[in-house]
């Protein structure tokens, strides 16, 4: 999907398109927008179907925000100053101070995301989840799928997402999954690319390491100090020298990756191996003179675990933390129960249990907790009580925070 979250905001906000707009900064809760009109003109009607009436002066701009909030997406518009996902929002505003902040909404992403996944296997079914805003189809059995090399079925596909949402996606075409990842972002947005196996060479050659998917900055560096900067350079390596240079493992795979061989299935059916949810501090907390603020966002953290497992239809037994000091360092820890729980106060106390295993004399910048080995709700009933466990019980004690 093309700039999925920030375009999601724009059916919301139509008065923003060509603008130069960043999702991130903090979570959607009642909109902000509104309450401010109502308060700036209380004579008006302003309700959600007014969205679209909402003056652009109106909106926030990044130049006068302050704290430690990430950019998740920014429109193309944004984009051409330089701006990108996961950058600090402060740093963003240097870039383009004039560009719009909007908080992230996750519950309308979900649904749009829910709602093209859809579309997409009533057309072609072999698709493999990727995420909230990007999947992989295998189009070789579909009827028509070969037309055009694809093209006919991926301007289908396009169609039917956009009459439906309003929303627009880039089509990569490819005999695998590397390549077809790859030529997705080779026209953006609302594109499509073709890649035949012969197109290697002046296609994918000449294009920076960093765009083969699993080519990340640390292996891109050890690249450069070898002299190897495209995938072209990459692939007049042998596989025996890299190898011997990155890894019988990763070495053999960077070869084939570099001559574009990609065995890996579109997999229809994937398990998650855990869930979490995290957050970083407008400030940095800490645990004895913020105690109530943290104690209120991890109470806050179990819930949103709950509800995930709830609605994915998940158990878990592993609980765990995560915290991130003043001074950038992380820590994680875990424990494993005797049973499968789901519920929130059940999560909190296991959580709880370990935060005993951290220094929470420092500040804190991040806390985060995590739900792992997990089973399908289903089959976890399906168990007796002697191989499932015996119930979770929440024991009262008193809170670290």
């Amino acid at each position: 999907m093309d700039a999925f979250y920030a375009s999601v905001e724009l059916l919301r906000y139509p008065q923003l398109k060509g603008l130069p707009v960043v999702i991130g900064g903090g979570r959607r809760r009642e909109d902000d927008l509104l309450a401010r009109l109502r308060e700036a003109f209380p004579d008006q009607e302003w309700s959600e179907d007014r969205l679209a009436h909402i003056p652009i002066d109106f909106f926030p701009r990044i130049s006068g925000y302050t704290g430690r909030g990430v950019i998740t997406t920014a429109t193309y518009a944004a984009r051409q100053f330089g701006v990108g996902s996961a950058m600090g929002v402060m740093k963003a505003a240097k870039l383009c101070p004039n560009a719009i902040l909007l908080p992230v909404d996750f519950d309308q992403y979900r649904h749009y995301s829910r709602t093209f996944k859809a579309l997409i296997t009533d057309i072609a079914p072999m698709m493999e989840n990727r995420g909230v805003d990007e999947v992989y189809i295998d189009f070789t059995d579909v009827p028509g799928g070969q037309r055009e090399g694809g093209r006919v079925l991926a301007r289908l596909i396009q169609k039917s997402i956009f009459d439906a949402t309003g929303l627009t996606c880039s089509v990569g075409v490819a005999p695998n999954k590397l390549l077809a990842k790859m030529a997705s972002e080779f026209n953006k947005p609302n594109g499509i690319s073709v890649v035949y196996e012969g197109d290697l060479a002046h296609l994918i050659w000449p294009l920076p390491c960093r765009k083969v998917n699993g080519i990340g900055p640390k292996a891109e560096a050890k690249l450069a100090a070898h002299d190897i900067h495209t995938i072209g350079d990459l692939a007049q390596r042998e596989r025996p020298w890299l190898m011997a240079h990155f890894g019988k493992s990763y070495g053999a795979w960077l070869h084939d990756a570099a001559h574009g061989q990609d065995d890996r299935p579109v997999e229809t059916e994937s398990e998650p191996v855990s869930m979490s949810r995290e957050t970083t501090f407008e400030q940095d907390l800490h645990a004895v003179r913020d105690r109530e603020a943290l104690g209120a966002i991890f109470t806050r953290l179990c819930a949103q675990v709950a509800d995930d497992l709830a609605r994915k239809g998940y158990v878990g037994k592993t609980i765990g933390i995560k915290l991130r000091y003043d001074n950038f360092q992380s820590v994680t820890r875990d424990h494993t129960l005797a049973t499968y729980i789901d519920q929130a106060d059940a999560i909190r106390q296991a959580a709880g249990q370990c935060l005993k295993r951290v220094d929470l004399s420092r500040r804190l910048r991040l806390l985060g907790v995590r739900v792992g080995s997990l089973m399908k709700r289903e089959d976890w009933q399906g168990l007796s009580a002697q191989e499932a466990g015996s119930p979770y019980e929440v024991e009262a004690q008193a809170d670290l925070f």
